[in-house]
């Protein structure tokens, strides 16, 4: 079951396309291991992958920061082409300290 999906924006050129993040509700693997899936819908070539903790929470938070990198690490971001909202910069999805330079906008409040 999805229980998020967010937008993004990717340009090329002077047009913009609009794809999408979704997440997906944990479920339970055994007993101590859950798995949080989600997909980035990247134009012409979508992502499928999942985050594994000893918990519901730790699997959803696990799959945010993984998003996060993703993100903020695809050519996309580094080419300056990808948004998500329209008058500020970032994406909304936290990420581990070594990526934090890579952060813009408002994902860099608070750091």
């Amino acid at each position: 079951m999805i229980i998020i999906k967010h937008k993004l924006f990717l340009k090329t050129g002077d047009k913009e396309t609009e794809f999408q993040v979704r997440i997906f509700a944990p479920e339970q693997q055994t007993e101590n291991s859950w798995r949080c899936r989600y997909e980035i819908d990247w134009p012409g070539e979508g992502s499928k992958r999942a985050a594994f903790g000893t918990d519901q929470l730790q699997s959803l938070m696990l799959a945010l920061y993984m998003i996060g990198a993703d993100i903020n690490t695809s050519n996309y971001h580094k080419e300056g082409r990808l948004r998500a909202y329209e008058h500020e910069k970032g994406y909304g999805f936290p990420v581990m300290g070594v990526l934090r330079d890579l952060l813009e906008g408002s994902d860099r409040i608070g750091l």
